[in-house]
């Protein structure tokens, strides 16, 4: 049997954070010994810990829950899928993957966690679940065994600057063996201090009223030719990310007042996170989101998922949200400033956002309130320029804030919003297709759109007890998350793509002779360090939307399904030479795509090898692709057979089909010196999603290898 590397995957779990009372106590023993054979776990202390007092240790028995985030496998292939998938004329354009697909090509493997679990549980720890693609191993147990097994010490603090608020903290950097140095990407749960704000704002003195005051979907809707997209949403799914609950009767009164209509909208609890039933005093900020994605996009499904207010609840619902697998686009409108929230938080959450990026979901992010000053509501202070996490992650779309004027129902100005959030960010480099801004250094800047914000020309939402009038960016988020809801309901009946991560379209078009057509551009304004300019600034980014323009702008001109006979050129099959190093967006058997030199690619280093084993073995290659109606297909691949057979017997087969159509069968009686062609016409799946798939079966002896190189599917 010939040598293979099994490419096995990783998974995100979730856990009930287990509350608990943070008494003094001295019986937690010191952090476990032998500290050369660990390695140290940066970023993974909060940064609160320096600026608080402590009181005391916590109870050595107190139960404790933690999240192990494990690293991403073959980063620099992910890196080079991403920017393929969103880019136009890549055969990877568009061809996004299945939760199952990215784990198989770039999660953890299965040994990587059973490696941490048996680390764990050597350490008295309870591993209670794994997270779906592998990403998180979550476990309890109590203080002293946490203390154990991550080298380090949890202590009960008071911090100043929050008013004496008690919580509790790893007084240092935790630490693993070095073993799993190349495995765990941090540790988290071992503090209880950052939580999300909501980036909420209404005006000074604002109360409940009988009646509703500020803009309704009419104005929004009409400003910003949201109206004209010619779409409502059908179809769609809009994932919204909270921290607290609604009430259903709210969401009604406001369908109802402005004469909307669409599907309930549903709660997804994480870690039995369950806030309905009794909300917080973040449900203005659910109530809000919701009611401005009904107003842009009235019948796109939402669906809210509900976490706890912590590093492991954020953790466990980005993992949640992407392995799900249910949503096309993400609004959040919760952050915390980068400065104040642990670098291995972020990394954790960021890695959900890289899958929601391979998987072609979209992410729109509140940018802040508090201007170019996020921390200002934080420990560091405003006397720090900070910006807002998740906007400042590179797979998320920031989104800022302005004052909107309308003329009836039409736009007429903007001026920036004094306190929308922007900056430079600390945590992530700039991305590749971040140009075009006018600010140099190296790393993100943010916003990168915006839209309506400001409290004084606020959004009419129905909550608590009657009508408000609310802004902040919270409110920007979920209107992009809106039109992006429109935008997927015309791609998919343009034969397209949804949009997917969106940064590296909308500033495509904003370098663009598009960009004065399809952006109104904020030029007067600006927050505590940044002012408005034309083109990009750090307040509205490159401005707010022209919908109708825009959409065309990305459908590439036409916003309807190509007739019959009408067809634009291209390439449709992602990684068809698998010169990525791996498998993705085909789905293969462990081994196939491999570089092996046992037997020779058709051109560059990889290929897809299936069987040669010489014994009883199955293997498989598949790949889903969708052909526009109105084109000519042709489906094109290399293959050599390479057998230990003899006679002109089949005993070992590959067949070659689309969808349940055999198009071929090939055997070890086909074998052959070097690489043939083989080309079918699939002109008759147009309009069609078609699945592409070779299945190599072996016999129980003497071996026969397929190798299939090079594949395309061109349409015409």
């Amino acid at each position: 049997m010939r040598p293979r590397s099994l490419a096995l995957s990783a998974a995100i779990a979730v856990l009930p954070l287990t509350a608990f009372s943070l008494g003094v106590s001295t019986a937690q023993a010191a952090p476990v010994p032998n500290a050369s054979a660990r390695v140290s776990l940066p970023n993974t202390v909060t940064p609160a810990v320096a600026r608080s007092q402590k009181q005391g240790d916590v109870p050595a028995a107190q139960q404790l829950s933690v999240s192990v985030s494990l690293k991403l496998r073959n980063t620099a292939g992910l890196d080079r899928f991403l920017a393929a998938v969103a880019t136009p004329g890549t055969p990877e354009y568009g061809h996004y993957l299945t939760p199952e697909q990215f784990t198989a090509a770039y999660g953890p493997t299965q040994a990587d966690v059973e490696q941490v679990r048996a680390f764990l549980t050597s350490q008295g720890l309870s591993v209670s679940s794994v997270s779906a693609n592998r990403q998180v191993v979550n476990a309890q147990g109590t203080a002293d065994q946490l203390a154990k097994a991550f080298g380090t010490h949890e202590s009960s603090y008071t911090d100043p600057t929050q008013g004496g608020r008690t919580f509790f903290a790893n007084d240092s950097a935790a630490s693993v063996p070095a073993a799993l140095a190349g495995v765990v990407d941090g540790v988290l749960g071992l503090n209880n201090h950052t939580v999300r704000k909501a980036q909420l704002a209404k005006p000074n003195g604002s109360t409940p009223k009988a009646a509703p005051s500020g803009f309704g979907p009419a104005q929004y809707d009409g400003a910003y030719n949201l109206g004209k997209v010619g779409a409502d949403g059908t179809g769609v799914t809009v994932a919204l990310w909270e921290f607290d609950g609604y009430q259903s009767s709210n969401l009604t009164t406001y369908d109802g007042q402005y004469g909307l209509s669409g599907p309930a909208v549903s709660t997804v609890s994480v870690d039995g996170a369950s806030y309905d039933s009794k909300p917080g005093e973040g449900q203005g900020e659910v109530e809000l989101d919701s009611e401005i994605v009904r107003g842009v996009a009235p019948k796109a499904t939402q669906l809210v998922y509900e976490a706890p207010n912590s590093d492991q609840g954020e953790i466990d619902m980005a993992a949640k949200i992407v392995a799900d697998n249910r949503a096309s686009v993400i609004s959040i409108s919760w952050g915390s400033c980068e400065p104040d929230t642990t670098a291995a938080s972020m990394t954790a959450v960021n890695n959900s956002f890289k899958q929601a990026a391979a998987q072609g979901i979209s992410i729109f992010s509140a940018s802040g309130d508090d201007g170019s000053r996020d921390c200002t509501r934080s420990d560091s202070g405003s006397s720090v320029k900070a910006v807002d996490f998740p906007a400042s992650s590179p797979y998320n779309t920031g989104v800022g804030g302005t004052n909107l004027k309308v003329s009836g129902n039409a736009y007429s100005s903007e001026s920036a919003w004094s306190t929308a959030g922007g900056g430079v960010s600390t945590q992530f480099a700039k991305p590749s297709w971040q140009t075009g801004t006018g600010v140099s250094g190296t790393m993100r800047t943010v916003p990168d759109v915006s839209s309506n914000a400001d409290p004084a020309s606020g959004f009419a939402i129905y909550t608590v007890g009657g009508w408000q009038t609310y802004g902040g960016t919270s409110a920007a988020a979920p209107l992009w998350s809106g039109y992006t809801a429109l935008y997927n309901q015309k791609a998919k009946a343009a034969g397209q793509a949804v949009l997917g991560e969106a940064n590296p379209k909308l500033y495509a078009l904003a370098n663009s002779s598009s960009y004065g057509s399809v952006f109104h551009d904020v030029t007067s304004g600006k927050n505590q360090d940044f002012s408005t300019k034309a083109g990009y600034d750090q307040v509205t980014g490159w401005g707010t939307p022209v919908a109708d323009q825009l959409t065309s702008a990305l459908l590439g001109g036409g916003t309807t399904t190509p007739p019959t006979g009408g067809c634009t050129a291209a390439q449709l099959i992602g990684n068809g030479g698998f010169e990525t190093g791996t498998a993705a967006p085909w789905t293969a058997s462990s081994g196939v795509v491999d570089n092996a030199s046992g037997e020779a690619a058709h051109a560059g280093s990889w290929k897809a090898w299936m069987d040669g084993y010489g014994s009883s073995h199955t293997d498989t290659l598949s790949q889903t692709v969708s052909i526009p109606a109105g084109c000519k297909a042709s489906f094109s691949f290399w293959v050599h057979i390479d057998t230990a057979e003899t006679g002109s017997t089949a005993y070992d087969k590959l067949t070659v089909q689309a969808g349940s159509t055999t198009l071929a069968t090939y055997s070890n009686a086909n074998a052959a010196t070097g690489f043939v062609q083989k080309t079918f016409d699939l002109s008759a799946f147009a309009g069609q999603t078609v699945t592409l798939k070779f299945t190599g079966v072996e016999d129980s002896s003497l071996k026969t290898s397929f190798v299939v190189d090079d594949a395309t599917l061109s349409i015409s």
